[in-house]
C-alpha cells in the first residue's frame, strides 16, 4: 500500500510535542485497537518501530523472574531486545530453527523456576515457512511462560480460512489468526511497514499484559510516538484492508504463482511457497554479488543477503500488489538473460504452507 498525502486525513501539527506517557497523538488508540482485533487480540498500543517495542518489552519483562528462549531463525530487531535483558543478567539462551522438540528439551533441562519468554517469528521468509506456533504455545504453556511472535512479515499477508479463493486467507489479521491460535499468554510485536505501508508498530496481546507495558514502558517517557502523518496512514491503510485487502492479496498471490511458474519452466530454483519474498537457488559459477549487480544493471532490483549459514550470500526477489504481470515476466527474462551459459541447481521449492496448498 501506498498513502499520498492527498489521500491522509488533515492534521495541524506533526507532533504534540510530548511524550506518549503524557499524550497520545490524535487517532492512535483507535488504530491500536483496530489493529489488535484484526489480529485477534483483545489489546493494542502502537509505537514509532518494532525496536522500541522489542526494547521495551524485555526491559519490562527481565525484573520478572524470566529466560528468554530465542528461536535461531529470529529476526535481528528481536535478538536486540533479548541482548538488553542478557546486560541486565535475563538468561537468554537459542534454540534451533523451529525446533519445537529441541525447545521442550532445553525447558526441562534448565528447569530453573524462571518464567520462559519464547520468541521466533511468525512467518520466517528465510525458509519460507510458518513457525510451529501451537507447539510453541504447548511449550510455553506447560512451563508458565509467554510466546512472543514478531509478526511483520505476515500481517497484512495470512488471515483466517485460507482455501483455493483465498491461499492467503482473509483478513489479513497475520499469524495468530491463520494458525487459529490465541490466548492471554502471546504478545505480538509488527511492524506495518511491510504490509500497510505505514512505518509504525503495533504490540497486541491480552488487556492485562498491554496495560503493564503501557504502565512500565521507558521509550514512552523517553521518546516522541510516531507522528500524526504516520497514524492517518495507518488508520487508511486499515480501511483499505477492509474494504478490499483479500482482492489485493489474491492479486498478489496470482503474481507470485506467476513467477514461481516462470522459473519453473526455466529450470531455476526457488524457495518461499506463496510468500512475496521469493529466494533463488545457488548458480553454479555465478555468485550472488555479481548475478545481484548484473540483475541491476537489467532494470530489476533485488535483495542480497546471507544464508542461514551466515557464510553463503543468496538472492531475493520481493513481489508486491503494485507490480503487474509484464513486471514477473520481465524480471524472469531477465534473470534468464543474465544466466545463460551457467550451470542452474536446485528446482523450485513448494514451501510448507497447510495442506499443501502452496
Amino acid at each position: 500500500m501506498r498513502h499520498p498525502s492527498r489521500s491522509l486525513a488533515a492534521w495541524d501539527s506533526l507532533t504534540t510535542g510530548r511524550p506518549a506517557a503524557l499524550a497520545s497523538p490524535s487517532g492512535s488508540r483507535e488504530a491500536a485497537q483496530r489493529l489488535a482485533a484484526l489480529q485477534g487480540c483483545e489489546c493494542g498500543l502502537i509505537a514509532p518501530s518494532t525496536l522500541h517495542l522489542f526494547w521495551d518489552l524485555f526491559g519490562v519483562l527481565s525484573g520478572r523472574r524470566a529466560a528468554i528462549y530465542l528461536d535461531a531463525g529470529v529476526y535481528p530487531i528481536a535478538r536486540w531486545g533479548a541482548e538488553r535483558a542478557a546486560a541486565r543478567g535475563v538468561p537468554a539462551r537459542e534454540f534451533p530453527h523451529h525446533d519445537a522438540h529441541g525447545l521442550l528439551r532445553q525447558l526441562k533441562q534448565d528447569a530453573s523456576g524462571r518464567r520462559p519468554l519464547i520468541v521466533a517469528d511468525g512467518f520466517c521468509p528465510g525458509c519460507g515457512k510458518s513457525a510451529p506456533i501451537a507447539d510453541y504455545l504447548h511449550c510455553a504453556r506447560a512451563f508458565g511462560g509467554l510466546l512472543i511472535l514478531d509478526d511483520t512479515q505476515s500481517l497484512g499477508i495470512f488471515g483466517r480460512d485460507p482455501d483455493n479463493s483465498a491461499p492467503f486467507g482473509r483478513g489479513g489479521g497475520g499469524s495468530l489468526v491463520w494458525s487459529e491460535a490465541h490466548g492471554p499468554d502471546i504478545l505480538l510485536i509488527s511492524s506495518l511497514a511491510k504490509g500497510f505501508g505505514s512505518p509504525l508498530a503495533v504490540l497486541s496481546g491480552s488487556e492485562r499484559l498491554v496495560r503493564m507495558f503501557d504502565e512500565r514502558s521507558e521509550t514512552r517517557v523517553h521518546t516522541s510516538p510516531p507522528s500524526v502523518a504516520v497514524i492517518n496512514a495507518a488508520r487508511r491503510a486499515l480501511d483499505i484492508n477492509d474494504s478490499h485487502g483479500d482482492e489485493i492479496r489474491l492479486q498478489l498471490a496470482r503474481l507470485v504463482s506467476r513467477f514461481r511458474r516462470r522459473l519453473k519452466e526455466s529450470g531455476f530454483g526457488v524457495s518461499g511457497g506463496l510468500f512475496p519474498v521469493q529466494t533463488l537457488a545457488p548458480i553454479s559459477g555465478l555468485d550472488a554479488p555479481t548475478l545481484h549487480e548484473r540483475l541491476f544493471r537489467s532494470g530489476i532490483r533485488t535483495v542480497i543477503h546471507h544464508a542461514r549459514n551466515g557464510d553463503d550470500a543468496l538472492i531475493s526477489f520481493v513481489i508486491n500488489a503494485g507490480h503487474s504481470p509484464d513486471d514477473v515476466d520481465r524480471a524472469a527474462d531477465a534473470l534468464a538473460a543474465v544466466t545463460s551459459g551457467f550451470r542452474i541447481e536446485g528446482r523450485v521449492s513448494a514451501g510448507s504452507f497447510p495442506d499443501g496448498r502452496f
